[in-house]
């Protein structure tokens, strides 16, 4: 597997910082959401680095890679226009990155039949899009909202087969309340991409727990992880979600957590 973390838990972050932050770490990729005080990364990138062949030229040689971009579009719930300006935005971006992975969100509340229906829609939508284009970065649904356990994500697998999971495993375990070895072995050949964060069952905000050090709370990472390290090629990505829960300590202090626990 290759470690990584999101840049939720570092938003105030430049690209050179958190680069930086992650070779300080020995991990070899970063998955981008949030960077200089903003999610809006294509205005970023822009404003920054003036076009995708300059930011291109000059991480030819860093050594940490771009595991993924994160967008805030839904397969249920965002419109056509919505996903035609995304990704026409982030697109020129993911591509001189090395083909990067876009991050989607999955949308829906129950994960129903309609649900799932309107997901394989939107990406049957993409698909003809992204040949039209001949775009070579992809989508990942990350398990957020309605794909809460395996039996839902196997409902929009059975739809559309080729659909690429970044699997919460948080999600299906604390709100979904599956083991998340039994939701592995479930969908482990439609991941590509996985989160993994900890938490205790303490009400905070509208959540029904709080976010922990790695290793202090109730996610079960001994069992899995090392399942994942001899299993899976992908990205594991310690969502350490410090942009949306500004209780939580710096990111540097959950990465330094995460190595004290043998996470990676």
């Amino acid at each position: 597997m290759t470690p990584c973390f999101s840049t939720l838990g570092c938003p105030e972050l430049s690209l050179d910082e958190v680069l930086g932050l992650a070779r300080r770490f020995d991990l070899p990729a970063v998955e981008l959401r949030a960077l200089g005080g903003t999610i809006e990364l294509p205005a970023y990138f822009t404003a920054t680095y003036g076009t995708p062949a300059a930011l291109a030229d000059l991480l030819r040689a860093e050594p940490v890679r771009i595991g993924s971009l994160d967008t805030s579009l839904k397969l249920v719930e965002s419109s056509d226009a919505d996903w035609e300006a995304t990704t026409e935005a982030f697109l020129p971006w993911a591509e001189v990155l090395g083909s990067v992975n876009l991050r989607v969100f999955d949308g829906g509340k129950s994960g129903s039949a309609e649900e799932h229906a309107a997901m394989a829609a939107r990406l049957r939508w993409w698909q003809a899009r992204r040949a039209s284009r001949g775009w070579r970065s992809d989508l990942i649904i990350e398990t957020h909202d309605s794909l809460f356990n395996a039996e839902k994500i196997l409902g929009l697998v059975a739809l559309e087969p080729s659909v690429r999971i970044l699997w919460d495993s948080h999600h299906t375990w604390r709100p979904g309340g599956e083991d998340p070895l039994v939701t592995w072995r479930a969908i482990a050949p439609h991941v590509v991409h996985v989160h993994v964060k900890d938490s205790l069952p303490v009400p905070t905000g509208r959540h029904s727990h709080t976010y922990v050090f790695p290793g202090r709370g109730e996610f079960p990472a001994a069992a899995l992880l090392p399942v994942l390290a001899a299993e899976f090629a992908g990205v594991v990505s310690l969502e350490w979600e410090r942009l949306w829960h500004p209780y939580l300590a710096p990111l540097d202090e959950a990465l330094a957590a995460a190595r004290e626990q043998r996470w990676w």
